[in-house]
This record gives C-alpha cells, sequence and structure tokens, in this order.
C-alpha cells in the first residue's frame, strides 16, 4: 500500500542491535528482531530499498556486534535492497537508560578507537555486499567525522538542520554542516565531493568551480531553522498538569 500511494525508500532504523537479549534490555518496547527483518526484507522483495544501521556502544558484546554486521549481510545477500551501512555510536550524556541508571548492567560505552574499529570491520565485512558506510557527523562531530573517512567510511550522510534525536541525548551537534565544509572536509583528505541522492545516484561532481549553495550563505541557522534547545527551554508550549496543580478544569 505504501509503495502504491508512492513510498520510494524507508529507513532501516531502530536496528539497534539485532540480537533480542541486548534488545529486550535497552529497547524492550521496539519490535523484534524477527519483526526488523520482516519488514527489512519484505520492503526489499517489494522493490523498496531501505538503509541499515547498528546503535552500539552500551551493553552489547563485541560478538553480538560481529553477528549484528553478518545478519545485514546475509540479507544484502539474498535482497539486494540496502543502500548504506550507518554505525551509529551510543549517545549517553542525556540518555535515561545511563544517567537514571535503569539498567542493572554494566555500559560499555563507545571510544573513539571503537568507531574508528566499528566502521573499518564494517567495510571488512560488507566488502561486496554493501558499498557506502556512512559516518553519522551529529554523533561524532564533522572533524572526527572526517577521520572515519580514513577508516573506512565514504560518506557523510547530509546538512540536516535542528536534528533532535541525538540532541535530546545530549550530542552537541545536530543543527547544520553547510555543504561548503562537506566539500572541504573531502577535499583535504584528497578525496573527490560529490552530492547524491537518496539512492546514491551522483547529482553532481563538485570542484574549486562549483558555485556555492544557499545553505553556505546562513549566518545564524538557529535564527532560520529553529533549534531543539530553544524549543525545550520554552513555557508557552508546555503541557501543565492542571488537576495535579488544584485547578478545577471540569
Amino acid at each position: 500500500m505504501l509503495k502504491e500511494a508512492g513510498i520510494g525508500s524507508l529507513p532501516g532504523t531502530s536496528a539497534e542491535i539485532l540480537d533480542q537479549r541486548v534488545r529486550d534490555l535497552i529497547s524492550p518496547g521496539r519490535i523484534k528482531v524477527d519483526e526488523w527483518v520482516e519488514i527489512i526484507r519484505t520492503a526489499h522483495l517489494l522493490g523498496i530499498p531501505t538503509t541499515s544501521t547498528i546503535m552500539y556502544g552500551h551493553v552489547e558484546t563485541d560478538l553480538e556486534r560481529a553477528k549484528h554486521i553478518a545478519l545485514i549481510r546475509e540479507i544484502q545477500k539474498e535482497t539486494r535492497g540496502f543502500t548504506e551501512f550507518v554505525p551509529l555510536s551510543l549517545v549517553h550524556w542525556e540518555a535515561p537508560m545511563y544517567t537514571k541508571k535503569l539498567l542493572n548492567v554494566e555500559f560499555r560505552l563507545p571510544t573513539g578507537a571503537d568507531v574508528l574499529r566499528m566502521y573499518a570491520v564494517s567495510r571488512v565485512m560488507l566488502n561486496g555486499y554493501i558499498s557506502n558506510i556512512q559516518v553519522s557527523w551529529v554523533k561524532e562531530g564533522p572533524r572526527f567525522s572526517q577521520i572515519g573517512l580514513l577508516a573506512g567510511a565514504n560518506d557523510m550522510g547530509g546538512t540536516l538542520m535542528n536534528e533532535s534525536i541525538s540532541t535530546a541525548a545530549g550530542a552537541a551537534n545536530g543543527q547544520l554542516v553547510r555543504p561548503k565544509e562537506f566539500i572541504r572536509m573531502a577535499t583535504d583528505l584528497n578525496r573527490i565531493p560529490a552530492e547524491r541522492s537518496t539512492l546514491y545516484k551522483i547529482i553532481h561532481i563538485h570542484s574549486s568551480a562549483s558555485p556555492s549553495h544557499p545553505l553556505d550563505s546562513v549566518s545564524n541557522p538557529e535564527e532560520v531553522f529553529g533549534s531543539y534547545q530553544k524549543l525545550v527551554r520554552a513555557s508557552e508550549h508546555r503541557f501543565i498538569n492542571s488537576v495535579n496543580r488544584g485547578v478545577d478544569i471540569a
């Protein structure tokens, strides 16, 4: 029905770690591993491509990380429907399961070395099956994301405006990376910067003669696009439980 209505692709998010032991701990309300696989496989068989992800750096083991990537690879062998693989390290600073100690387990928070190893191992394990490994600059920051391009990644994702998911968990990035900054990060590494479509078709290869993008001229993105942090500090749209405050709302 979605395809007939015009859906051309889907995100492969909510994968977290595709191991039920881990999911029962960190996301018990989310779909089961088998359900995620069924949805993704069905989409692919209907001709709807998806992304694929892993969210790591919490309670999983190295073996569970490897099994996750191996499962992604097995699905890709069958369907060839994944456009990219996106490793997402846990942003823990304001994540309730970490800050409020909701889990009686020891967290293994992701280090810089963990992040680089994830890009490298993903590139090796998915070689010949998924060509694109994406860096999450929202989670890793632009400078460390640039280093990720040296460890196996080849894609930087999108410019984004006012990202809220990682920001809500405490990430310091997410507002905007201008196209000229992506171009600089690529050319610094002697890579050829290019703009792509969702399905990784090359739209434009950039050079020093390329015209500037309208986003490059935005001087104050918080004023132009809004700010998640400003929104959560605002009081005018906040829900107030009037019953608990003793106010008659009948």
